[in-house]
């Protein structure tokens, strides 16, 4: 789907009227950037003489980076199928006690997929922090502002994702539920937010 596509092509059909992909889709794309540039700046390291006591956790970092990619290329396909689960829902028919009572179930069950696929995203994007913070902290000198960017994209997949969160739980009835998950939205904006100031503030030029 989606993350077979050319970088053109998902910009076409993010631009066109279709509406996926989307924000979704689009959160999960800034994560893999993310850990395609922390990628960049460990594989610079790697084999330069200057950073040689980093090598061997540069390379795990790599490795790292490389299923992360592959979780966030996936998710870009999976927001997708998330949301059509939920039009698919909002289309079942209705036409007597028993087929609304069916729809409303699976309005709901699909609603908390489409919430639950951005919040793997935000999760996922968040703990990517902590490995973007060792690329810059530990990493070639001449690409730690690569290691910045990366730090910002991934505050924007976390921030992007939540609200794709947020705009599912609005018509989520399980009140636990949605409790629950705001409280984890509150935590990864903040959380995130931090991780990002502490990391720029590595950055010298």
């Amino acid at each position: 789907m989606f993350k077979d596509n050319s970088i053109e092509e998902f910009l076409a059909k993010t631009a066109s009227k279709d509406p996926v992909p989307g924000g979704g889709s689009v959160a999960a794309f800034c994560g893999a950037t993310a850990c395609a540039l922390a990628s960049m700046v460990a594989s610079l390291t790697v084999d330069n003489p200057k950073y040689r006591e980093a090598s061997m956790e540069m390379k795990d970092l790599v490795n790292t980076s490389s299923e992360h990619i592959g979780f966030f290329t996936e998710q870009m396909d999976a927001d997708a199928h998330a949301f059509n689960r939920v039009i698919e829902a909002y289309r079942m028919p209705k036409s007597n006690e028993e087929q609304k009572d069916d729809r409303v179930r699976a309005i709901q069950q699909s609603l908390k997929q489409a919430a639950e696929v951005p919040m793997a995203v935000a999760e996922k994007a968040f703990g990517t922090m902590k490995m973007i913070e060792t690329v810059v902290k530990k990493g070639n000198r001449q690409a730690v502002t690569d290691g910045a960017i990366a730090a910002m994209m991934a505050r924007t997949a976390v921030l992007a994702a939540l609200y794709n969160v947020e705009i599912n739980l609005k018509s989520i009835k399980d009140d636990g539920y949605r409790e629950r998950m705001e409280s984890r939205v509150e935590e990864l904006r903040g959380k995130t937010a931090e991780a990002e100031e502490l990391i720029l503030s590595m950055i010298k030029m």
